[in-house]
C-alpha cells in the first residue's frame, strides 16, 4: 500500500555524509577534525544532514532555523540528560544530570539569585583583586603559556565567587591541578561508557573526591562559627525545595563543582581566544586599548557599570566566541521521532547543534572567516539579524545561565592586563585542539609580556 494514498504523511531520514567506514561509521574523521567533517557535510547535504559514529546515527542541525527547532523542543522529545549522564561522575549523584528535568529546573532556580545583577556588581570587585594578584606575580617582564594562565586564572576566581574566600585562600594552585584532573574525565571514550578502570578516569575520581572533601570542610566550618558568605555556597546553604527540604551537602557539593566546572572551563578557553585573537591583530587592539583609558583610566576600581561601557572589549569578545566557541557541538538525545528541515531525526539517535560550524556560515555572518569584531558594533549587528545566530552559550531553556558572569570576567582580566602590561603574541598560528572536550588553541600559546613603566595604560 502506497502510505501517501491514506493520507499519512512520510518524511526521509537526512542524508548522510558520504564515507563512512563499516562499524566505525564517521568516527576516525570525527575525532581528528571533527569541524572540517561538519563543515563537509553541510557543503555537500545542506543545513540538515547525519552522520554515523559507532551504533550511533547523528542528525546535525545547522543554521538559525534548525537551532531554534532543536532548542526549543521538549525535554521528551529531545533530551539533554540522556547525553551528559556522562559527567555524573565528576558532578555527583542527586544533581544535574542524574535528577528529573522538573528537579534540574529547581536546582538551577536556587543558583539564580546568585548569578543577578547586584551579586554581579560584589563579583566585579573580587574578579580584579584576583586578577590584580595573579598579574603581581609575572614580574616585570616574561613569557607565559595564554591558556595555562587562563585556565589558573579563572579557576580562582570561580572558586571564590562560588564556593567562597576561606576555600579560595587555602588551595592556592592545587586547585587548578583538580579541576585539570577533572577534565580529564571527559573525553569520546566517557561519552560511551565513564565508568571504565582507565587512568584519566581513576585521576577524575580522585580529584572529585578531593574537592567534595575541602567544599564539605568549608560547610563544616560556617556552620560551626554561624557564618556566611557573598557566594553561591551561601545561596545553596539556605535554599530549600518546593516541599520545604534542604539541600543535602553531597547536593550542594555536586552543583558547586558543576558550576565551577561548567563555567570555569569556558570561561578561560574563551578568555584565551579572546587574548590570542586580539594581540594577533593590532588593528583592533589599539581601540580596545584606547577604551581602557577612557574607562578605568588613572586607577578607576572595576564595576559592573563600568565593564557595561566596554563595548569594543566585548565585540572582541563575542567575536572570539564567534570563531572559536569552547564547545563546538551541543548534542541531545531524541527519544521520539523529531521532524527538523524537511526530514525526520529518529527516535534512539542524537541531535547535533554545532556552533563552530553554524557560526561560519556567510548566509549569517559575513566573510565568517575574517576576524572582525565589528560586526557586532552597531549598524551591522550581525548576531541580532537571526534569532540563534551566536550560539556559543546554547540557546533555548538550556542557554547557559552564567554567560553574563563569564562575559564580566573575561572583561576584568584582559582590563587588567591590558592596563599593566604590553603584550605580544609569540605563537601567531593558533589552531583549536579538537582532543579536548571544550576546545582551546594548540599548545604553545605564549604571550611575551612587558609591564609599563607607569603601571597602567595612559
Amino acid at each position: 500500500m502506497d502510505p501517501t494514498a491514506s493520507g499519512l504523511r512520510v518524511m526521509a531520514l537526512a542524508p548522510e555524509i558520504p564515507g563512512a567506514w563499516p562499524g566505525l561509521g564517521h568516527a576516525l574523521e570525527f575525532r581528528r577534525d571533527p569541524v572540517g567533517l561538519l563543515r563537509r557535510g553541510r557543503a555537500e547535504l545542506g543545513d540538515v544532514f547525519a552522520l554515523r559514529l559507532p551504533a550511533t546515527r547523528v542528525t546535525v542541525c545547522a543554521g538559525p532555523e534548525a537551532h531554534g527547532a532543536v532548542f526549543n523542543a521538549p525535554e521528551d522529545v529531545l533530551s539533554v540528560r540522556e547525553v551528559y549522564r556522562f559527567t555524573v561522575p565528576i558532578f555527583g549523584d542527586g544533581v544535574v544530570y542524574d535528577v528529573p528535568p522538573e528537579v534540574l529546573d529547581e536546582q538551577m532556580g536556587f543558583v539564580l539569585p546568585a548569578l543577578r545583577d547586584e551579586r554581579l556588581r560584589v563579583y566585579a570587585r573580587v574578579m580584579q583583586q584576583e586578577t590584580d594578584a595573579y598579574a603581581d606575580e609575572w614580574g616585570t617582564d616574561g613569557e607565559v603559556d595564554l591558556l595555562t594562565a587562563m585556565n589558573e586564572l579563572t579557576v580562582f576566581i570561580a572558586s571564590r565567587c562560588l564556593i567562597g574566600e576561606e576555600f579560595r585562600r587555602r588551595l592556592s594552585k592545587e586547585l587548578a591541578h583538580l579541576y585539570h584532573d577533572l577534565e580529564g574525565g571527559i573525553d569520546l571514550v566517557a561519552f560511551f561508557n565513564a565508568h571504565l578502570p582507565l587512568p584519566a578516569f581513576r585521576r577524575r575520581d580522585r580529584a572529585r573526591t578531593r574537592l567534595g572533601e575541602l567544599i564539605a570542610g568549608v560547610m563544616a566550618e560556617r556552620r560551626a562559627h554561624g557564618r556566611g558568605g557573598e557566594d553561591v555556597l551561601d545561596t545553596l546553604m539556605g535554599a530549600r525545595y518546593a516541599d520545604g527540604r534542604a539541600l543535602t551537602d553531597a547536593e550542594i557539593t555536586g552543583l558547586l563543582i558543576a558550576l565551577v566546572f561548567a563555567g570555569q572551563h569556558t570561561s578561560a578557553v574563551l578568555a584565551t581566544w579572546t587574548g590570542a585573537l586580539l594581540l594577533g591583530h593590532p588593528e583592533h587592539l589599539a581601540a580596545v586599548v584606547a577604551e581602557q583609558t577612557r574607562v578605568h583610566g588613572h586607577g578607576v576600581l572595576m564595576t559592573s557599570p563600568s565593564l557595561r561601557e566596554l563595548t569594543v572589549l566585548e565585540r572582541c569578545i563575542k567575536e572570539a566566541e564567534r570563531m572559536h566557541p569552547p564547545l563546538i557541538m551541543l548534542m541531545r538525545k531524541i527519544l521520539r521521532d523529531f521532524d527538523v528541515g524537511g526530514y525526520v531525526a529518529p527516535a534512539g539517535g542524537l541531535a547535533m547543534v554545532s556552533p563552530a560550524l553554524s557560526h561560519r556560515l556567510p548566509e549569517v555572518f559575513a566573510d565568517p572567516d575574517r576576524y572582525d569584531p565589528d560586526r557586532f558594533g552597531p549598524g551591522r549587528q550581525e548576531d541580532r539579524k537571526h534569532r540563534h545566530a551566536l550560539i556559543g552559550f546554547g540557546g533555548g531553556h538550556h542557554r547557559c545561565i552564567g554567560s553574563t558572569f563569564a562575559y564580566q570576567q573575561i572583561k576584568v582580566i584582559w582590563s587588567v592586563l591590558l592596563q599593566r602590561f604590553e603584550l605580544t603574541l609569540v605563537d601567531t598560528d593558533a589552531r583549536p585542539d579538537y582532543t579536548t572536550f571544550v576546545v582551546g588553541p594548540r599548545r604553545p600559546c605564549r604571550v611575551r609580556y612587558r609591564r609599563r613603566a607607569s603601571g597602567r595604560c595612559a
